[in-house]
């Protein structure tokens, strides 16, 4: 039976292991942790682990489709729901997008972004493909609202909104590697400064 003195008692046995091994992979990384380190932090046996997880890629692969539906919920759900028939829409869902997919990265709750972002190398290829699949299509969601606010503030920008995606993501996806809460840069900050970055240079 897992314990009860857990951050979130009331989540599901499943849930439960998924938000402990993403805690571990965080700190530990992927490779230094085993199923033992798993079962030994949720105070479960070997085999009440392997009941609900037949490996440690299958905790890996369900932590990082977390991730994606976390991005998938919190970004581009939020986003479509922005009236974008305007100049003015569009600009306010790249902006908001920009924001939540900060707010995301930075969260101290949400480790499996993390965990996503830091350990894709070790899952099997079938897999990665599948995760990769999923954050294909995010680049596609984020390519395809850069250009068309290019379209509606009739830009004439060297720089293509697939390259525009890509550097976006990869700097806003590169916060985890050196945003500390108690730093210099807050959140907010962090959102004001990257939307400046991205909208003087990209979208200028």
């Amino acid at each position: 039976m897992l314990r009860e003195a857990t951050l979130e008692p009331r989540l599901e046995p499943r849930q439960e292991i998924l938000r402990a091994a993403a805690r571990l992979f965080q700190q530990r990384g992927y490779d230094a942790t085993s199923m033992n380190d798993v079962a030994a932090a949720l105070k479960l046996s070997k085999g009440g682990l392997y009941h609900h997880f037949q490996s440690k890629d299958e905790i890996l692969f369900n932590i990082m489709s977390h991730a994606m539906d976390i991005t998938e919920e919190r970004v581009i759900n939020v986003v479509r729901r922005i009236d974008g028939s305007s100049a003015t829409g569009l600009e306010d869902r790249l902006r908001t997008l920009i924001r939540l997919h900060i707010q995301v990265v930075i969260s101290p709750e949400d480790r499996e972004i993390t965990v996503m972002l830091h350990e894709n190398h070790p899952l099997p290829p079938p897999l990665r493909r599948k995760i990769n699949a999923r954050k294909k299509d995010y680049l596609h969601f984020v390519e395809n609202l850069i250009a068309e606010v290019q379209r509606k503030r009739d830009l004439q920008s060297s720089v293509t909104p697939r390259a525009a995606a890509l550097a976006l993501v990869g700097m806003i996806n590169w916060i985890y590697q050196w945003y500390k809460p108690e730093g210099p840069l807050t959140g907010d900050a962090i959102v004001g400064q990257y939307t400046e970055i991205f909208f003087r240079g990209a979208m200028g």
